[in-house]
């Protein structure tokens, strides 16, 4: 039988039992996690959910790795709105690498300095000005369905819900007003779709992002009075208004940054949508239990987790 108790622990306790069971496989360092087997089959039975979903859109498919030139952290805001969250990219300078010693820790000495590359926090940040540098949208716009390793959220901690390195499904929409506030109200419905098949109890609800800095607040208050930002909510661990999907409409912010332009000429709105993979695995562990076995059998149907059920 399943040893899951809804509600009665915390997510300390939810981290020891993930760890316990073999679905999470610590590093070393907090919110650096591998993922077990179990696990693995979980994560890539909701991929390839969300891969049913996305294909009614036909969209373009985009891979980008987790580093981006820093500049465009720069471009896109995130350095001024999220330092908190940066990760910047450092190596030996060349005429240290003679002093260079085997182990790190005997080598405070050394002197690093800065590459021209970050580590990526989004997976929509590349997709903009690559579809820039094309030329003029499409008159239906574009939609692209993007991956992404996303590195180096600082907030270090023991909660399986704030990972340092994590994976993002995210979907990236370009075009009018019109096209991009319909299309993203349409996920949301989908959203909701989702979740329900795989009974995660979600809401959704206005939101706003974690700006930094004195003027933060008046930022996230203008985003949430716009309704700029809407986030998919579940419980996990008794702890209520965990995000696992986000729904961000930029306006023209991106169009006006990279160029972005319509058929008719005007500058192109954008919006995204995103999937935290790990996030919804993890619900998923807390929802229905550790052991598979003892999951809902409409979920491990369309999960298609029998593998992991031997």
């Amino acid at each position: 039988m399943s040893d899951h108790h809804p509600h009665t622990h915390g997510r300390g306790e939810l981290m020891e039992r993930l760890v316990a069971h073999g679905h999470l496989i610590p590093s070393g360092e907090p919110g650096v996690y591998g993922r077990g087997s179990v696990c693995e089959t979980v994560y890539s039975g909701v991929d390839a959910l969300l891969t049913h979903n996305v294909r009614q859109d036909e969209p373009e498919i985009f891979r980008f790795p987790p580093l981006v030139p820093r500049r465009l952290l720069d471009e896109v805001g995130y350095t001024e709105s999220f330092p908190q969250l940066c990760g910047a990219v450092v190596c030996l300078k060349a005429d240290e690498l003679p002093r260079f010693k085997p182990s790190l820790r005997d080598s405070e000495s050394l002197v690093f300095e800065h590459t021209s590359l970050a580590l990526l926090p989004a997976a929509c940040f590349p997709a903009y000005p690559a579809v820039a540098r094309r030329g003029v949208l499409a008159v239906n716009g574009a939609t692209l369905d993007l991956g992404a390793t996303c590195v180096c959220r600082n907030e270090p901690s023991n909660d399986p819900v704030r990972l340092q390195v994590f994976h993002q499904r995210e979907l990236v929409r370009m075009g009018t007003e019109t096209q991009v506030l319909e299309w993203r109200e349409r996920w949301m419905e989908r959203a909701a779709a989702i979740c329900e098949q795989v009974q995660l109890n979600a809401t959704f609800a206005v939101a706003n992002d974690p700006f930094f800095g004195r003027g933060g607040g008046l930022l996230a208050r203008n985003q949430r009075d716009a309704k700029l930002k809407y986030e998919g909510v579940v419980s996990i661990a008794g702890t209520a208004g965990c995000a696992v999907s986000s729904f961000n409409y930029h306006r023209d912010q991106m169009g006006k940054v990279f160029g972005l332009t319509c058929a008719d000429g005007s500058v192109a709105h954008t919006a995204c949508v995103g999937f935290g993979l790990e996030r919804i695995v993890i619900a998923l562990f807390d929802r229905h239990g550790c052991d598979v076995r003892d999951w809902p059998e409409n979920v491990r149907r369309i999960l298609d987790l029998e593998g992991a059920c031997v």
